[in-house]
């Protein structure tokens, strides 16, 4: 008898591999991802109940699928598989006031194959074989970390055999970094510095007190991972973005923001055609993730209209297909523009964590 889970995985993994599925196919494998998770998750079987749908009264279109607000991963065990079966699991947002949930994970293979996937295309497009410079969590001390975890599996399987990692224990590691820095220029090779936003801060900081500009080699990139704001202090991205280029040599067009939940499984990128300005910028999907802009009733609304960012992965198999955010966006041809989080929201973890930096530079 067919596994259920192990063939849903094969028919994700084939969109994933071709990076390719039309609205039917998607519609066709979201309602199949659907049905088997409220058939093996209590909770979201519940949820969606409570919304009018069940195996007898399936939803028609993927804008009726029922999206879990994001914080209902603090609240409740969102997943289809025994605590027994699972792989590994991330810290969700809220962590840093003590409020954080699990994102779980019964098999690692569609989040890696989402994440390299999207990274290949949307960071590689030149297949580059980069050095890796990271500023973000490293997993041997945030072992739950989803950021940390993807740079991981980036930096083993599209780096040049070297990497480093600068952020420990809330400490920015600058003269190591300079000097591993110094180190690429002089052999010529050009690196990846993937980082939050204010990790970015702290290192262009330290920077400008030591009176040091890098002219990191050319086909060098940053990926910023958001974290704008803090608890005392507002980053600009135009700001950061010009004293970036400025400090580490990179043109503006190669800094790329990722933006990614660890209540999902997949990542949007900055869209290519939107990099030569830095605002606005349209944040593009795969194949197998749709932004759904909702309004405050949870219906879809028209490109251009502000509303509540929905997301609907399929790679989340063993969790949940549809997540609604805090996040303010709109719909645009290609993507999503987005323009915030709502009043109130609360502060995502990285942004947090990144802060402390500011503060114990060494």
């Amino acid at each position: 008898m067919t596994d259920p889970a192990a063939a849903l995985d094969a028919r994700i993994l084939a969109a994933i591999a071709a990076y390719a599925l039309d609205d039917d196919a998607f519609l066709a494998l979201a309602l199949d991802l659907f049905a088997y998770q409220i058939a093996h998750s209590a909770p979201y079987a519940a949820y969606a109940r409570g919304c009018g749908f069940d195996a007898a009264q399936m939803p028609r279109c993927v804008e009726e699928i029922p999206a879990v607000p994001a914080a209902a991963f603090k609240e409740q065990r969102l997943a289809t598989f025994p605590p027994e079966r699972g792989a590994l699991w991330f810290e969700t947002s809220g962590t840093t006031r003590g409020s954080g949930g699990r994102h779980e994970f019964d098999t690692p293979a569609l989040y890696e194959a989402a994440l390299l996937a999207s990274f290949d295309r949307m960071m590689l497009g030149d297949a580059q074989r980069l050095r890796y410079l990271l500023l973000v969590p490293e997993p041997r001390e945030r072992p739950h970390s989803s950021l940390g975890f993807m740079m991981d599996v980036v930096a083993r399987r599209r780096g040049d055999g070297e990497h480093g990692w600068y952020a420990h224990d809330d400490l920015l590691e600058v003269e190591r970094f300079l000097d591993d820095a110094r180190r690429a220029c002089a052999e010529g090779v050009p690196v990846c510095l993937a980082t939050t936003a204010f990790a970015l801060v702290g290192l262009l900081d330290a920077l400008a007190s030591r009176s040091c500009r890098l002219a990191l080699p050319a086909g060098s990139r940053i990926m910023e991972t958001g974290g704008f704001k803090g608890r005392s202090r507002v980053v600009q991205r135009e700001a950061l973005y010009r004293d970036a280029s400025n400090g580490l040599g990179v043109p503006i067009a190669s800094i790329v923001a990722e933006y990614g939940m660890t209540e999902l499984s997949s990542q949007y990128y900055d869209a290519p055609e939107s990099r030569a300005a830095i605002e606005p910028r349209v944040k593009r999907a795969p194949p197998w993730l749709r932004p759904l802009v909702v309004d405050e009733r949870g219906r879809l609304l028209p490109a251009g209209i502000v509303g509540t960012v929905r997301h609907l992965d399929l790679a989340n198999r063993g969790s949940v297909i549809a997540v609604e955010t805090e996040d303010l966006g709109a719909a645009v041809d290609g993507g999503i523009v987005l323009l915030g989080r709502e009043a109130g929201a609360e502060l995502r973890g990285c942004s947090l964590d990144a802060e402390e930096l500011l503060h114990r530079r060494g």
